[in-house]
């Protein structure tokens, strides 16, 4: 996701892209929004009133010597502090409820997202990067909603409150405060879009952190073999300490801008106390007076400090917001049509490719395709055979429309595929990949991950007829946690797991690309026993390397830098020469 920094938006200096963000996530929680608010301006309120209960204190209660003012005034203060308490208890509960909530929905909203892109995206993307988003900066913006709006939005409305206070009980001490307010606002504003710049940068360095680290122990058996282990240390540990330098220089920028705030806010009413404590003496301030400007100059020196360092996380929010608003802005270059075109109810399985050019995303100079036309009968098999970057499991990406043709048609049962929808297209089609995906479940997952609704007998008949004898064997049998990416297995049983996952799907269309790549020559041959009752009757794309393996197909297709260079039975390419014989030569090493 490199390249896709540099098309981000320009920044701004009102951290306002992580409330656009989050608007459309709290609208379906106004009421608790409008509680949580209603609770938040009380409990502001009265905080402010406690200054005018600490000056009944003072002036009706010590003063004047009077013991029963003395304890109305506590009392007052009581069912003040008490008030308080639940309120602030409701924001705290309301507010933290709503980030917990958002957060869940944002990531929800994210991944669907994500797994509805198509795979040109991820030819260029970082999976840790995007998990970071996922959750990191997620966790960074529900932070924000649980808490840093709430008290920002809390701290300023006490601050504006204290001020108006500070007028209303002593307009010649407010006005030294006045005079140190731009003192105080000017560092805000200046800082504020080195912030977000230098939070967005530290963001991104910690994503840096994570792709690495996710891509390092995914390939951990490659790491230890090849003895690799001093230099990704050395690298991560790089890494980490670029992610530190650039989290050190918004902690810096935060720093400072703190310290100039307290320094001048504090100083203002340090100064302000001095000239009401020689009015105080010259009997023209009460103490009661004096010690409620005490009390909300605290108020307002103390809230604009946390709204100076709040002001700080709202930028480092609109920093993460920028990240997923980044991801969410990604559109499938496979999209769906309007009107999506009904496939034919009857699955015959016809397959056409009709002049078809296309070019990878990131390979845009070479074309993997070159006016490729081929059609195959229902219920026929063909083998796609040919060297490496040859087009062959191109030809099934496109089948399954993970691309689109740059020129060309793709039809199934008649229906041009560009303007079917992707996913019944994809109902109708069983792969089984040269390299198995195999999740962290059991083989009840694992296998029913072909058709979901399939109960427990009719996976283990899938499980039989892939020969994946082996799982009743298991400690758990099909319980048995078959590990990450299916590590307790040998590459052989997670080819044959997957070969039964196909055959649950019972599709019309099957593809097998290299799919007994991995299997010993007995399990082969049980295995291909089990594809040839399984293509009966279907359709069937094979790829293969080895030829061996495709002798039997019904036709073959030999594939050249994108071409079809040649077709027909295994007898006819030999007798033909060319390509598939000299392949059939290097394999067999005699004339087959």
């Amino acid at each position: 996701m490199r390249d896709r920094r540099r098309r981000r938006r320009p920044l701004t200096g009102l951290p306002l892209g992580a409330l656009r963000l989050l608007a459309p996530y709290l609208r379906p929680y106004r009421l608790r929004t409008v509680a949580a608010t209603a609770a938040l301006l009380t409990a502001a309120g009265l905080v402010l009133a406690l200054g005018q209960g600490i000056r009944g204190l003072i002036d009706r209660g010590f003063a004047t010597g009077s013991e029963a003012q003395l304890d109305r005034a506590a009392l007052a203060m009581i069912v003040v502090v008490a008030a308080l308490a639940v309120a602030t208890g409701s924001r705290f509960y309301l507010v933290s409820w709503l980030g917990e909530r958002v957060a869940a929905d944002l990531r929800r909203d994210t991944f669907n997202h994500v797994i509805a892109l198509s795979p040109s995206f991820f030819e260029t993307a970082r999976i840790g990067d995007i998990l970071t988003r996922l959750t990191a900066d997620i966790s960074v913006l529900q932070t924000l909603i649980g808490s840093a709006i709430s008290q920002w939005l809390r701290n300023a409305i006490l601050a504006i409150g204290a001020f108006a206070m500070l007028l209303h009980t002593s307009a010649k001490l407010a006005g030294i405060v006045v005079m140190v307010v731009p003192l105080v606002v000017v560092p805000l504003v200046l800082f504020a879009r080195r912030e977000r710049r230098l939070s967005r940068a530290a963001q991104d360095r910690v994503a840096d952190l994570g792709a690495y680290a996710e891509e390092t122990i995914a390939a951990l058996r490659t790491v230890q073999a090849f003895t690799h282990e001093p230099i990704d240390r050395a690298r991560f540990a790089g890494s980490a300490e670029r992610s530190v330098e650039a989290a050190l220089r918004r902690v810096r920028t935060r720093a400072t801008q703190i310290l100039i705030v307290i320094l001048l806010g504090f100083g203002a009413i340090v100064f302000s106390l001095w000239v009401g404590g020689r009015d105080v003496m010259a009997g023209r301030m009460t103490g009661g007076d004096l010690s409620a400007f005490v009390f909300y100059a605290i108020l307002l020196a103390t809230s604009g400090a946390q709204v100076s360092e709040l002001w700080g996380e709202l930028q480092r929010a609109s920093g993460a917001a920028d990240r997923v608003r980044e991801l969410l802005d990604e559109r499938p270059s496979v999209t769906v049509a309007a009107t999506p075109i009904l496939l034919p109810p009857r699955r015959e399985g016809r397959v056409a490719f009709e002049h078809v050019t296309f070019r990878y995303p990131a390979r845009p100079d070479t074309p993997a395709l070159d006016g490729v036309s081929l059609a195959v009968a229902p219920g026929e098999t063909v083998a796609l055979v040919g060297p490496s970057g040859a087009g062959k499991t191109t030809v099934l990406q496109l089948l399954l429309r993970f691309y689109d043709p740059e020129q060309g048609v793709i039809r199934l049962d008649g229906v041009d595929i560009a303007l079917a929808d992707p996913a019944e297209l994809r109902q109708r089609i069983g792969l089984v990949p040269q390299d198995p995906v195999i999740f962290g479940a059991s083989a009840w997952e694992n296998i029913r991950y072909g058709r979901p609704d399939a109960s427990d007998a009719e996976v283990r008949a899938a499980g039989r007829a892939a020969h994946a004898d082996f799982l009743d064997d298991l400690p758990q049998g099909y319980d048995t946690f078959l590990g990450e990416k299916g590590v307790r297995l040998s590459g052989g049983q997670r080819q044959r797991i997957a070969i039964a996952r196909a055959i649950l799907r019972d599709p019309v269309v099957l593809l097998l690309d290299e799919a007994t790549s991995a299997l010993d020559a007995e399990s082969e041959l049980a295995v291909q026993q089990a594809l040839a009752e399984l293509s009966r009757g279907r359709t069937t794309l094979v790829i293969a390397h080895r030829l061996a393996t495709v002798r039997n197909a019904d036709r073959i297709v030999v594939l050249d830098a994108g071409r079809v260079v040649a077709t027909g039975t295994h007898d006819s390419l030999i007798r033909e020469g060319g390509l598939y014989a000299r392949l059939a030569r290097l394999q067999f090493g005699v004339a087959a």
